[in-house]
């Protein structure tokens, strides 16, 4: 843990009375602490939100909302529930410190206060707050890094869309869901026709790119409820969610012209004279009845397009 310093930490002082403000800025300010002050509970509550002060020293007789009040609105809120409250109070009996304890008080110090005393609290508390807040940063910064992790697992790491694994997690969640509702799902699975030959001819990065650039397609061309993956080597696969054959047909053409119709590099060095994908497409609950089932269609008709001659769909 970081060394924590609390000079320059910003103190809320609450009174009604002005020469206690006064006081109490005099004492704190020349320990190098940034005081702003309110004269009522229902200024302190304002200053709170406006100024995010990092202590509260909070005086319990008051108009309009007292002390007890206005801590208990600190404390019942979520942005401003650990901002440390000191009640300051001319009030020593038993019952009063239990009233302020209950509204959520952190500590409490009695009018006339002793100068040192005052410091020695203020310190401590603010002590407190900055290791919280340190600690809720450390947490902030592992839920972060846990979010990037967990995507990275989930992700192909030179297309961006996700990987082999997530794919078939996913479509089984959702055979899952389509099962119990009576919906369709489709599955396409595409391959690049010739890939090998372009990269062989051209090298991996030339084929690295045609791979992003057919990845991107996918992406920018279907819903954010479908699933795009790269399933592997030169294929790639979908998950249309909610989608018979006659939808999964027209995605499949859509996508497989844009690849038509792409301008990629050197395509026309390809036995075909052009960069195109072949594709498979099988519908849930018709072509299979899980996801092992599902796929094994679609790459049965992604087999046969490969046989018809490439640059072909397959839905049936």
């Amino acid at each position: 843990m970081e060394n924590i310093s609390v000079r320059n930490s910003k103190i809320l002082v609450v009174d009604d009375v002005p020469v206690n403000i006064k006081l109490q800025k005099t004492y704190l300010s020349a320990v190098g602490y940034e005081v702003i002050d309110a004269q009522d509970g229902e200024e302190a509550l304002e200053k709170v939100q406006t100024e995010l002060p990092d202590l509260v020293l909070l005086d319990v007789m008051m108009p309009k909302l007292n002390g007890f009040q206005v801590c208990e609105k600190l404390k019942n809120s979520s942005d401003t529930r650990f901002i440390p409250v000191i009640m300051v109070t001319a009030l020593n009996e038993l019952e009063d410190k239990i009233k302020g304890i209950e509204a959520g008080a952190d500590d409490f110090i009695c009018k006339p206060f002793n100068k040192l005393e005052l410091l020695a609290r203020v310190k401590s508390l603010l002590r407190i707050k900055h290791l919280h807040d340190q600690l809720e940063e450390k947490v902030k910064e592992l839920e972060k890094a846990h979010k990037k992790l967990r995507q990275l697992a989930i992700t192909d790491g030179l297309t961006g869309l996700y990987n082999f694994r997530y794919f078939k997690d996913q479509l089984a969640g959702e055979l899952n869901r389509a099962r119990r509702h009576k919906l369709n799902v489709s599955v396409i699975i595409l391959d690049i026709d010739y890939f090998k030959h372009y990269n062989d001819t051209h090298g991996h990065p030339a084929g690295n790119v045609v791979l992003t650039t057919i990845a991107d397609l996918l992406k920018k061309n279907i819903r954010n409820i479908d699933v795009a993956a790269r399933y592997g080597g030169e294929e790639f696969s979908i998950i249309l969610i909610e989608s018979d054959r006659k939808a999964a047909g027209v995605v499949a053409y859509k996508i497989k012209k844009l690849v038509e119709d792409y301008p990629f590099q050197y395509q026309e060095t390809q036995p075909n004279g052009n960069l195109t994908i072949s594709m498979g497409v099988a519908t849930f609950p018709d072509d299979g009845f899980d996801s092992d089932e599902l796929v094994k269609s679609a790459d049965q008709r992604l087999y046969r397009a490969k046989q018809s001659g490439r640059n072909l769909v397959v839905l049936e």
